[in-house]
């Protein structure tokens, strides 16, 4: 029985990355073996088993067949007689087939350690088409290894992939896993123009996949294609290190703009409405955890106010608040406002300009939230009002704080 530290951790180690998992492959073993030697399976799917000590993952060395369709399609080997090539031969790219053995020794037979020196991405055999799930992540480590370029000969087998049909049967789960990994790498922009050179975009994600070539209003998008506005917005998300449920917001927030009419562009009159609906149907699709999903439909429906809260008055100020549920959800709406942010930035040499809407909004809920509302309940209730009177008497002595607030602005107050 021999073990091998493989995959991302070996390529981590020669690249100097910190990393936090540790994967074993294990050759010449059975799975009595292990358990006899105190290893938990864990494994549905094939053998996998679970350090007595460390808890790291030891993988008995298998071979995969292919059965089907998509990547459940496998028929899977492990035995004694499997050997570390083997094993590794059916990894995605090269970078990620590199073994180690416990005394430092890399273990290298598909030229991994070459494509790291090259900074290149590259499949390791041509079973890379059986499992369609690896067309996304390459793409996904396009974006998070900003300096590799992707081999021409894995763009053309993701391509043929697309061409087949096998993106058709991957199940929602694992395109959500994949896209929400690739979201948070350093340049996500970079997944999804890969994605679309292979024409895997157009499969799993339509609605993103049209805004490249809809014009939008020089004045307001230098970059003028919505497409282009995107990918800025999705990697000035990443600068500044939002998390996930506001990147995903980033990426739908402009989905309407694709289904604007020919003949009113390059306006885009309404597009907050058609973003929205079009959200439902991509998060339901794919399903979409509820932070994420509930953030993006708000952010898709109100940036357009947000950005232009600077020119409302105290209670327009409110009604924002109350749509966006701000005063229940000052977290959220926090995530509402960066988002707004990433998304004003985003645009062609104004990566650095400053959003001073993000403070006035914060500052408007800390006015909105620093009322007693029991006190001013109470005080309608002594003057005889009654039922939804109440409510409206509280949302005026909010309405009194946004104004003094703004007034003090206005007086040249800090914010």
């Amino acid at each position: 029985m021999q073990r091998f530290i493989v995959g991302g951790a070996v390529r981590d180690r020669l690249l100097g990355i910190p990393h936090t998992d540790t994967d074993w492959v294990v050759v010449g073993a059975t799975p009595q073996q292990m358990a006899d030697a105190g290893f938990r399976p864990v494994g549905a799917d094939f053998p996998v088993f679970l350090h007595p000590h460390t808890g790291e993952e030891h993988a008995l060395a298998r071979t995969e067949r292919k059965s089907g369709r998509g990547y459940r399609g496998f028929v899977v080997h492990a035995a004694p007689d499997v050997t570390l090539e083997d094993d590794l031969r059916r990894r995605d790219l090269t970078i990620n087939a590199m073994a180690m053995r416990e005394d430092g020794t890399l273990v290298d037979p598909w030229g991994g350690e070459r494509d790291l020196r090259a900074r290149v991405l590259r499949h390791v055999s041509p079973a890379f088409v059986e499992d369609p799930v690896r067309v996304l992540r390459v793409a996904r480590f396009a974006a998070r290894f900003t300096d590799f370029t992707l081999a021409p000969e894995t763009l053309a087998l993701m391509r043929r992939m697309v061409e087949e049909g096998e993106l058709d049967h991957l199940v929602p789960e694992r395109v959500w896993q994949e896209l929400s990994r690739g979201l948070m790498e350093h340049r996500p922009s970079r997944m999804f123009e890969l994605l679309r050179e292979c024409g895997a975009l157009a499969v799993l994600l339509p609605e993103v996949d049209r805004l490249w070539g809809v014009p939008q209003p020089e004045a307001h998008h230098p970059e003028v294609d919505t497409g282009v506005h995107l990918m800025l917005v999705l990697d000035c998300a990443a600068r500044l290190e939002a998390p996930l449920p506001v990147r995903f917001a980033c990426l739908g927030h402009d989905l309407g703009k694709g289904e604007t009419p020919a003949e009113v562009l390059p306006r885009h009159l309404g597009h907050e409405g058609r973003s929205v609906e079009l959200l439902k149907g991509l998060c339901d699709r794919l399903k979409v955890p509820n932070d994420c999903a509930q953030l993006a439909e708000v952010v898709a429906r109100e940036h357009g106010n947000v950005h232009r809260s600077g020119e409302l008055g105290a209670k327009a100020l409110l009604r924002l608040l109350d749509r966006c549920d701000a005063l229940r959800r000052p977290e959220r709406f926090e995530q509402l406002l960066l988002a707004c942010e990433c998304d004003m930035r985003g645009r062609a040499g104004r990566e650095d300009e400053a959003y001073p809407q993000r403070r006035r909004l914060q500052a408007v809920l800390r006015w909105a939230r620093g009322i007693d509302a029991r006190a001013a309940s109470s005080e309608a209730v002594a003057r005889g009002l009654k039922g939804p009177a109440i409510g409206e008497a509280v949302q005026r002595a909010r309405v009194r704080a946004i104004e003094a607030g703004l007034a003090e602005l206005a007086g040249g107050e800090p914010l």
